[in-house]
């Protein structure tokens, strides 16, 4: 495998990561679990409260600037309503069929009778005119024009009579678009002008061509004037933070309305390309970053921009970021101090468990951990000291078995003195009983020398699991020769755990049990059955006989003496009076054998009826090669 540079940072990383002592892994973990989170959340919130503080700011914007378009579209909408009541008018109607050059001599204001000359008519019609500019005050002058040029007003007039108004832009434009109510934003050059002498940039002007009815020909047209006073009035009443403002465009870019000394001159419609009419745009003019908030009137095709510095925007953000920063402080400044002190209070008594483990590591076994803490560390401490207890009395156990063992392997060999003399004395039977045709005895013979050679085998504690089912088989053929028709058995042994090794002669004091405490007790034949199989990964070995059985009692008391046995030393229960009533002293050394090689969860397990027979099942490892040498003491040959 090639390791990687980066792979090799990152292992040297983790080493050194894990070589740090737990004190300061604890304060490291704190500080990113306490100040990170902190430090991110600041950041976050900043941002956050960055977006928003500018759509707050950008929605009330718009709010304000949708107030300031309904409140000058009311006031655009009432100038055409005026249009409307003044075509409607019988009188105008016929001054703009009948009336003439002539009959659009000026009248003074407030006049009330005409002067001479003057038509009754045209005089109604003034009075009819005036009566609008009173009512609206917003209304600078009304203006009616026919198409023969004669024209009559309350408050404006031709500045040079012998030019024909028909000929102004103004009247042109009105006249384009066919009775279609139209605004033209300032006048300029136009030959009109009025008692009040307003300047073009304090008048906003509107036109409406009156059509007739029947032909659709144009019979005049009505101009008004809307004084600029009433938008400047209503956007001077918004207030964009401090030095923010609203500026009115019409649709050709021209300002209608701006206040005293704006940031900018002028706002070029390039700058406010939202199709929908409404959005934001920022320019940095003069130095100056701008932004520009912007709304357009679908009916007055006027766009109504808000414009405020971003420093304004920025200094509030300060204050919110300035309140975030002081509390990301305070928060890391507690967690550092928090980290430190929990760091401390919980490595101290750690290494206090280290210090006597280090001792009990030094081989004193007597050291014990004091303290009355009820946390995971007084936990561990108690189970310290438990540990300890258990070593001491394994030590005390093991002495105790090898002791055990000594005299065993010492009655072994005093049993089993020159066993080679054994073998060599049956074989001879064996070639004895063969040459004078008694095949019985020579088959007798045979069997009991490979029972023997098995038993012993040479020496080993384990060994493979076909020798101990020949021996098994050896002893069976035994002992059907001895009960002649009385036993038969059978032997099924699994193929796949034919290779494995098993503990020896396990087998030979179950079936030994089931032959002399249930087939030799029944009435009539009986069998006994010999299976290996695999299940849940272990090995078992089942021996069941159909013999006597033994009552629920018995079973119940044989069980008890197996589970001691299970954890008990293996010549303690061999000394103890057999529980079950003369049975099962060999089964009990198995199980003692068993457990103490291969640990507690293994071991014989037993299930019996009385009249129906015994099961008897050893839960054995599998095992694939032989763990334990030769016993001390035994015969290699």
């Amino acid at each position: 495998m090639i390791i990687t540079p980066n792979k090799r940072l990152t292992g040297l990383a983790r080493m050194s990561m894990n070589n740090m002592p737990i004190r300061y892994k604890l304060i490291l973990h704190f500080l990113l679990i306490s100040i990170l989170p902190s430090i991110g959340l600041g950041f976050l919130v900043n941002w956050s409260a960055d977006r928003v503080i500018e759509r707050r700011m950008t929605e009330n914007t718009l709010q304000l600037i949708g107030k300031v378009n309904q409140t000058l579209e009311a006031y655009v909408e009432n100038l055409q309503n005026i249009t409307y009541f003044i075509s409607f008018n019988p009188e105008v109607q016929d001054f703009l069929k009948k009336g003439t050059a002539g009959s659009g001599s000026r009248i003074a204001i407030g006049s009330p009778q005409p002067e001479s000359g003057a038509e009754p008519a045209s005089y109604a019609i003034r009075k009819f005119l005036q009566g609008f500019t009173t009512l609206h005050s917003e209304v600078a002058g009304i203006l009616i024009v026919n198409r023969r040029g004669a024209y009559l007003s309350n408050e404006m007039y031709a500045r040079y009579p012998n030019e024909s108004l028909t000929e102004e832009e103004w009247y042109l434009e009105a006249v384009r678009n066919k009775g279609i109510f139209k605004i033209v934003g300032h006048p300029s050059g136009r030959n009109v002008t009025t008692h009040a002498s307003y300047k073009d940039s304090e008048v906003v002007s509107v036109v409406r061509a009156i059509l007739d009815p029947e032909t659709g020909e144009t019979l005049g047209v009505v101009l008004i004037d809307l004084k600029l006073r009433v938008i400047a009035e209503t956007a001077q009443d918004v207030r964009l933070g401090k030095t923010g403002y609203l500026t009115v465009l019409d649709p050709g870019g021209e300002m209608i309305y701006a206040p005293p000394e704006p940031y900018v001159e002028k706002i070029p419609r390039s700058w406010l390309k939202n199709p929908s009419g409404a959005g934001t745009a920022t320019r940095q003019v003069d130095g100056r970053n701008l932004q520009f908030i912007y709304r357009e009137s679908a009916f007055t095709g006027w766009t109504t921009v808000g414009v405020f510095s971003l420093k304004e925007s920025a200094a509030e953000t300060r204050e919110i970021r300035f309140s975030i920063v002081s509390f990301v402080f305070f928060v890391c400044l507690l967690g550092m101090t928090a980290s430190f002190y929990l760091a401390y209070s919980l490595s101290r008594p750690i290494g206090q468990l280290m210090s006597f483990m280090q001792k009990a590591q030094s081989g004193d076994l007597t050291i014990r951990h004091w303290g009355s803490r009820s946390d995971e560390i007084g936990l561990l401490g108690r189970k310290f000291n438990a540990m300890l207890q258990q070593i001491n009395r394994l030590i005390k156990l093991t002495e105790r078995q090898e002791r055990q063992k000594r005299e065993a392997e010492l009655r072994s060999l005093q049993a089993h003195i020159k066993p080679h003399f054994l073998y060599n004395t049956l074989d001879t039977i064996h070639w004895m009983a063969r040459r004078k045709g008694a095949e019985d005895i020579a088959q007798m013979a045979e069997s009991l020398s490979r029972l023997f050679r098995i038993g012993l085998s040479k020496g080993n504690d384990i060994i493979p699991l076909n020798d101990e089912i020949e021996h098994i088989r050896s002893y069976l053929q035994i002992q059907q020769v001895r009960y002649q028709n009385k036993l038969s058995y059978s032997i099924d042994i699994d193929p796949r755990v034919q290779g494995a090794y098993v503990l020896k002669l396990i087998l030979q004091p179950i079936v030994e049990n089931a032959i002399y405490h249930g087939i030799k007790e029944r009435r009539g034949p009986g069998k006994v059955e010999v299976r290996g199989s695999i299940q849940d990964g272990g090995l078992l070995l089942t021996v069941r006989d159909d013999g006597k059985g033994m009552t629920a009692e018995r079973l119940l008391a044989l069980r008890r003496a197996l589970a001691a046995a299970g954890t008990a030393e293996p010549a303690g229960a061999a000394s103890e009076p057999d529980p079950a009533g003369g049975k099962g002293y060999g089964m009990l050394n198995v199980q003692a054998r068993i457990a103490l090689t291969f640990g507690g969860s293994y071991g014989i397990s037993i299930e019996s009826e009385e009249g129906e027979g015994t099961t008897v099942t050893v839960t054995h490892p599998i095992l694939t090669e032989p763990l334990l040498t030769k016993g001390a003491g035994e015969d290699d040959e």
